[in-house]
């Protein structure tokens, strides 16, 4: 089942075109990356289906409804998570308070926080930190924790809106290498088993083609090829555009 249908996505800042016609589409279950050179239009692209951007052009559907002209909020209130590069717990708070503050968030109560925070959604704050791997961790602050475990809280903060369609914003930027498969077979466990879409963009070759079921590669704004993991590896516009960098970050990785 498709959950996001991007179809010629265009987007220009002055003169500059960042995105041009862009299309791709991610299946429930599915982990799609998005790569390309620096400045070939990732970011924009992410933004506009987040709605942080409005396209000059094209259409942006979730699960067959348009998300154009929605904000922000009311796309993640569609059904849309998302995780960031800089991890976006509050270190202040326990594993399980911020958890549970993503839950009160996709319930409207934010008005019953403090007081009354120990007892709501304790359940489902417990299975979604045990699905993670940190329910043992439930009750420190995230200020103490490792960032490879930051990672899984915001992960679960993502899952806490139930989400078709999750948006991955360098995953496993700032990660050991053992951390970063780590993370990133969690979520393909997580995403297959609850059937959601995952889109994400990533530096890290190897955790790309490690772990993507498809990528597709931008450069320069435009869609210069898309298939599976072997598929894009061995394409000869790829390799010549990008071949050198995908070399040097694996080589560094």
């Amino acid at each position: 089942m498709t959950v996001l249908e991007v179809k010629n996505l265009s987007k220009s800042f002055g003169g500059v075109r960042a995105v041009s016609n862009v299309s791709f589409s991610v299946a429930a279950g599915e982990l799609l990356a998005m790569i390309g050179p620096n400045g070939a239009g990732k970011t924009t692209c992410f933004n506009m289906v987040n709605g942080q951007l409005a396209p000059a052009s094209g259409s942006i559907d979730l699960l067959g409804k348009s998300l154009l002209g929605k904000a922000p909020r009311d796309i993640s209130r569609s059904g849309v998570g998302r995780t960031f590069q800089i991890t976006a717990a509050f270190g202040s708070m326990s594993v399980r308070e911020n958890v549970q503050l993503a839950l009160l968030s996709r319930a409207r109560m934010l008005g019953s926080l403090l007081s009354s925070m120990e007892r709501k959604f304790f359940s489902e704050t417990n299975a979604l930190l045990e699905k993670v791997g940190m329910l043992d961790q439930a009750g420190r602050q995230c200020a103490e924790l490792a960032y490879g475990d930051l990672k899984r809280v915001e992960l679960a903060m993502a899952l806490a809106s139930r989400p078709c369609l999750l948006l991955m914003d360098e995953p496993t930027a700032g990660m050991a290498a053992a951390e970063r498969d780590a993370l990133m077979q969690l979520t393909a466990s997580l995403a297959r088993d609850a059937k959601v879409a995952v889109l994400f963009t990533e530096h890290d070759m190897d955790v790309v083609f490690r772990h993507a079921d498809r990528v597709i590669v931008l450069s320069e704004g435009e869609l210069i090829a898309q298939g599976t993991p072997a598929e894009v590896r061995a394409d000869v516009q790829v390799r010549r555009v990008y071949l050198g960098e995908l070399d040097t970050e694996s080589n560094h990785a």
